[in-house]
């Protein structure tokens, strides 16, 4: 700022110096001229004046510094010349101003001499005898006068760059320091120079321009961050260094890491050579898909490259944790083979019986038997179907009547209804507690109790006990189901819930269960808020007990 204020000031500067120096030497060299001329016909006049009185011996005698006088006959030889030897210089009959004067009486000229820059001014006139007197001086031209004057004008210019360069430095800080001192954070508050003021205001129009689009660019980030947060698939942000822009906490927990990996390189943080496959595809193809397995969970990583303007920015990953889907899935296939297990046995035990019967190879004592057993592998079949039936109404959660149920009433019933197969395995049933009332759905309270009394019976020993008790919370039921039997091994604790589990196979026959009946009760149970605890040890026996809110 300060060179462009010195070379304003200084260019204002020179060229007022020059058009004042021009104007002034124009006129003052114009005017002198003029009076000049006026002296030189003055002159004239009187030196014609004395020739006419005294004749050529009068000029001899005349003082005349600074002017040259001649006198000239009509036919161009001259008679006196005062600053010349007469009759040694050239006939002047070609002369503009002898011509002029022979002619018309008096005449004028004027002739410039390059190398000495001067001026010369002629005037001419005819005497009564006929010749010519001429009368001139010499005048510096004003190219001379410039030379003349160069001295002082460059010290009067070296005197403009100095006062240019002191003006311009105080200028400029005077400038800058109001500059400096503006409040920029409100532009309109600062009393300064009148010119800043359109500047000001338009600082003060982008700031709240960039103030609206700070808040708007704060309330988006805001909004995507309370939206990646909260999310339960992980979600990296990388630029197109391959750099961690962001990343949200499912992906921190995935990938074991926090937000201080924001601004580092992605491979840095997770060496998976699976990830790194999956990345190069996306910058290949757009998209590149993988899965993980970490800490005992199964995860599904999608990349997808970020393409702005036809280039890649950036790189988006998105993972899945699908430990629930795959286990569902292992879940649904050894469903469907169970099933597909406990649904062909009875029907190969009674297709084998019905064969040999129509066939006629069974002897006529053998047929009650063979009818008791096709009855009884019917029977199993139609108690299979019914609870897988049951299951998948459990699990499509259809519409259920629920009332106000006492599970101390369900108990009773059920060991009445199980008391004769308590006496054949020779198991004694006792219950306890008091009634308890709860909203549920009758039916699936019933089973929850019947099915945990009925494997209590099936898997007890001989003179084993099974005790059941009710007991009433004043925000929640128990109950609770006690035996002594041969109890479950702590490894098979975790997947006697599931669907079709056995902890011992070559026993399911002799028991006569169809392997669903825990996960009805589990199904039952969630249906209803509840919560399951199972407590056993082999050969002591188990404890299992339902906790539901009223």
């Amino acid at each position: 700022m300060k060179k462009h204020i010195f070379r304003s000031i200084l260019i204002v500067a020179v060229a007022v110096l020059v058009l004042c120096l021009g104007l002034m030497m124009s006129v003052m060299y114009r005017s002198l001229l003029a009076e000049q001329h006026e002296q030189l016909k003055t002159k004239l006049a009187i030196i014609t004046h004395g020739i006419e009185e005294g004749g050529v011996y009068w000029l001899e005698n005349l003082d005349m510094k600074g002017y040259r006088v001649t006198l000239i006959t009509s036919e161009g030889v001259v008679l006196y010349d005062n600053m010349a030897d007469a009759a040694s210089m050239e006939n002047h009959l070609e002369r503009e101003e002898i011509a002029d004067a022979l002619q018309s009486g008096s005449g004028e000229s004027v002739r410039f001499s390059s190398t000495l820059t001067t001026k010369t001014f002629y005037h001419a006139k005819r005497l009564e005898d006929g010749s010519i007197l001429r009368i001139s001086f010499t005048k510096n031209s004003v190219l001379s006068i410039l030379l003349g004057m160069l001295t002082p004008v460059l010290i009067i210019l070296v005197a403009a760059i100095i006062l240019s360069s002191i003006l311009a430095s105080r200028i400029a800080k005077r400038t800058i320091t109001s500059l400096n001192t503006l409040d920029l954070e409100h532009p309109l508050n600062n009393n300064t120079y009148d010119e800043l003021s359109p500047l000001l205001l338009r600082i003060s129009h982008q700031k709240r321009q960039i103030e609206s689009q700070r808040s708007e660019l704060n309330k988006k980030r805001d909004e995507f961050s309370l939206i990646t947060q909260s999310m339960n698939e992980g979600l990296v942000l990388l630029n197109d260094k391959g750099v961690i822009v962001s990343i949200n906490p499912a992906a921190q927990h995935v990938f074991r890491t926090d937000a201080s990996c924001i601004g580092k390189d992605f491979f840095i943080v997770e060496r998976s050579s699976e990830i790194r496959g999956a990345m190069k595809t996306a910058a290949d193809s757009g998209h590149g898909q993988t899965k993980l397995r970490r800490a005992g969970r199964r995860y599904e990583i999608n990349a997808s490259r970020i393409d702005f303007n036809n280039e890649a920015v950036g790189t988006a990953i998105l993972v899945f944790d699908v430990t629930e889907k795959a286990l569902l899935e292992q879940q649904r296939r050894e469903f469907t083979a169970n099933v597909s297990h406990e649904l062909k046995t009875p029907l190969q035990s009674i297709m084998g019986r019905a064969e040999l019967i129509e066939n006629g190879v069974a002897k006529p004592e053998d047929m009650p038997r063979f009818g008791g057993c096709i009855r009884s592998e019917a029977a199993r079949l139609l108690i299979l179907i019914e609870d897988i039936i049951h299951l998948s109404q459990l699990d499509e959660g259809g519409e259920l009547p629920w009332e106000n149920v006492d599970l101390y009433e369900i108990a009773t019933e059920t060991l009445e209804l199980l008391q004769d197969t308590a006496t054949d395995r020779k198991v004694r049933l006792s219950l306890a507690g008091s009634p308890a009332s709860v909203n549920g759905v009758r039916g699936l309270l019933s089973e929850i109790i019947y099915n945990l009394c009925d494997n209590a019976i099936k898997y007890n020993h001989e003179d084993g006990l099974v005790e059941v008790s009710v007991s009433d919370d004043e925000n929640k039921a128990v109950i609770r189901v006690k035996d002594t039997g041969i109890g479950i091994p702590i490894e098979h604790q975790k997947r006697v819930f599931e669907r079709f589990y056995r902890v011992d196979k070559s026993h399911s026959k002799d028991t006569g269960g169809t392997g669903l009946g825990l996960s009805i009760v589990k199904h039952a149970t969630l249906l209803h808020n509840g919560k399951i605890e199972m407590n056993s040890k082999i050969g002591e026996g188990t404890v299992i007990t339902i906790t539901l809110p009223k």
